[in-house]
């Protein structure tokens, strides 16, 4: 299958998964009430739809991120919900909401992206002292790190009463979207379409910073463009919907698999998957449990954990 016809059937997928999460929910309707009924109307355009929209936004800039992050750290196990970043811009919420309780949301937002993007240089630091020759040694300190800040944020969140506020940010869940509450995720969207110009430069960036300095990139320059687009994103999806795991790791290896690593090719495709996955995550916890919904990080949890499994014991991929 060539990449065109991925990404063509990727599109169409998700456009049929668009319009059933449309009508999936508490309440049931058909394409026809929505002429017969102006509350079926009213019901799509208050919250099935931003919920959709935040969904599809959410899967595809996380994958993207994760793309961005495998090739900065040249090692194919790290995300940014595993490596610390997503913990850092929870940290940063916590911060806002205990120094700044009436601070508005946009303030809350850009202390958390300044402090996952703290919380990414901390961790590029530690992996660049790890022995290249042993690449697991990366995902385990990254879970270890990310593990350390979340402990610090449920300490920090304990002290001040605020543990089950901190729920909705660990636990990614799309149930609380409505209309003029998901629209910070349109700038996710936004910096995730923007990384497409830098595609070629983060492709030469996974080479190593002396393959990438002999070809005449500015190696650091590109790795804190994509380390800040990286921990902007996180950050508007852990304050919107929250942490949604692993969505960064499995889709960009999935894809890298199959069609290799030639990003300005191979970036619409990942964002495609990883809006699919999680859409289809979305669907399932509505319909496992009906009318009671399972927090798509859950779903998506246990999705992520059978395909990373496969990803550890498969073949080594072919390059193209």
């Amino acid at each position: 299958m060539t990449r065109g016809m991925a990404g063509m059937i990727g599109l169409l997928g998700l456009l049929a998964l668009a319009t059933l999460s449309l009508f999936v929910g508490v309440i049931d309707m058909s394409p026809t009430d929505l002429v017969r009924d102006p509350e079926a109307l009213r019901l799509v355009a208050q919250s099935r739809f931003p919920r959709t929209i935040a969904v599809i936004i959410t899967g595809a800039v996380l994958a993207i991120s994760g793309t961005i992050m495998q090739q900065i750290l040249r090692n194919r196990f790290v995300e940014p919900m595993t490596a610390g970043t997503g913990q850092g811009a929870a940290l940063g919420i916590l911060i806002a909401t205990v120094v700044m309780p009436a601070a508005p949301l946009l303030l809350r937002m850009t202390l958390a992206s300044a402090t996952a993007l703290i919380a990414s240089l901390g961790f590029l630091a530690i992996v660049r002292r790890l022995p290249p020759t042993q690449p697991l040694l990366t995902p385990l300190v990254g879970m270890v790190y990310g593990g350390l800040l979340g402990a610090a944020v449920t300490f920090f969140a304990y002290q001040y009463d605020l543990l089950q506020y901190i729920d909705v940010w660990m636990s990614g869940e799309f149930s609380g979207v409505l209309r003029g509450r998901y629209e910070l995720l349109w700038i996710a969207a936004a910096i995730g379409a923007l990384t497409y110009l830098i595609a070629d430069q983060l492709a030469i960036v996974g080479l190593g910073r002396t393959a990438s300095v002999n070809l005449g990139l500015n190696y650091m320059q590109v790795v804190l463009l994509g380390l800040v687009a990286v921990s902007i994103v996180t950050a508007l999806t852990v304050v919107t919907v929250g942490m949604i795991p692993f969505v960064g790791l499995v889709v960009p290896n999935v894809i890298s698999r199959r069609f290799g690593d030639n990003l300005r090719a191979t970036l619409p495709i990942v964002a495609l998957m990883g809006a699919g996955l999680v859409l289809v995550s979305d669907i399932l916890g509505r319909l496992l449990r009906h009318p009671f919904e399972i927090p798509v990080g859950t779903v998506f949890g246990v999705i992520g954990a059978v395909v990373f499994l496969w990803l550890l014991y498969a073949g080594p991929r072919h390059a193209r």
